[in-house]
């Protein structure tokens, strides 16, 4: 192949076109299950909001004004990039066809990092702060009780297992943020004056994407590392049920995820989805919240 400015554009055009395909075909949308969304303007977003679960109140006398708290909770965009280096000998002696299945992995490896990082946010929420200062899956988050005394509650279970996450995704606001700046791009450096032809003749194609992911209200997920048995499972429910914003407000949440990895997914189905009970009465826990297995919590 003739190396021109034409040629290279087209090699850039398949080169991408195979980096979409990848893309594409590793689609992985079960994190948006418990994962809320947020488009990012700048490099930090503030969420003062957060720790505020405001009611709806009659209007008597004033309105009764909520404000953003002070210590805001902030995540700041993270980074990520992936590059692959195409030696110029390779296009000249038309051996440029071996990077197609490359770009593709390339492709897939992009297409998995939100996934891979918003169950990750789940597994470190045992040992990663939230809004409250708090870890996300702690034992003393704090709330106000009816009479506005300092209140500490509890939504993890303690234990030494592979954990496993029960979640409420009817709230306000899903237990797992993705704060996105900017979706992963494919771009090139191949001109004959970029640093890395003209020193090493290699073509440098990569993709760029900025992102972070944090918490949301804690109030919405539990926790555990116990055994996933139903006396456990029904101790996780009540928690979630049993959740109240400050001044003794319930916040009527209904936990309806079950989301854990391969190792308690036999323990889930039994509970979630067997007719009967080890000792053959009737499962009362069955079809009462929707089972989310993923490899990622392994």
């Amino acid at each position: 192949m003739i190396v021109n400015s034409a040629n290279l554009q087209t090699l850039f055009t398949g080169f991408k076109a195979s980096f979409q395909e990848g893309l594409e075909a590793a689609a992985d949308e079960s994190y948006l299950r418990f994962t809320e969304v947020i488009p990012s303007q700048t490099s930090t977003e503030e969420y003062g909001w957060l720790g505020e679960l405001p009611s709806v109140r009659e209007w008597v006398g004033d309105r009764h004004i909520h404000r953003m708290k002070q210590n805001a909770y902030r995540l700041t965009n993270r980074d990520y990039e992936h590059t692959v280096a195409v030696d110029r000998n390779l296009i000249e002696d038309d051996r440029y066809g071996v990077y197609g299945p490359r770009f593709r992995i390339m492709g897939r490896t992009v297409a998995k990092k939100a996934p891979a990082d918003c169950y990750e946010a789940l597994k470190q929420g045992f040992s990663t702060p939230c809004y409250d200062g708090q870890f996300f899956f702690d034992t003393d988050h704090p709330v106000l009780d009816a009479n506005g005394n300092p209140l500490l509650v509890s939504n993890v279970q303690a234990g030494s297992g592979e954990p496993w996450f029960l979640l409420a995704t009817n709230g306000p606001v899903l237990p797992v943020i993705l704060q996105t700046r900017k979706a992963f791009d494919f771009t090139r450096l191949d001109a004959p004056v970029d640093e890395p032809v003209f020193m090493r003749r290699e073509y440098l194609y990569g993709s760029h994407g900025r992102h972070v992911v944090g918490y949301g209200f804690w109030q919405t997920a539990f926790g555990s590392r116990a055994p996933l048995t139903p006396t456990n499972y029904q101790a996780a429910r009540q928690a979630i049920a049993s959740m109240k914003g400050d001044y003794g407000r319930p916040l009527g949440l209904t936990a309806n995820l079950l989301v854990c990895g391969p190792a308690n997914e036999g323990a889930a189905r039994k509970i979630l989805l067997s007719e009967l009970g080890a000792g053959g009465e009737t499962n009362e826990w069955r079809g009462t919240a929707e089972l989310l297995v993923s490899s990622w919590l392994a």
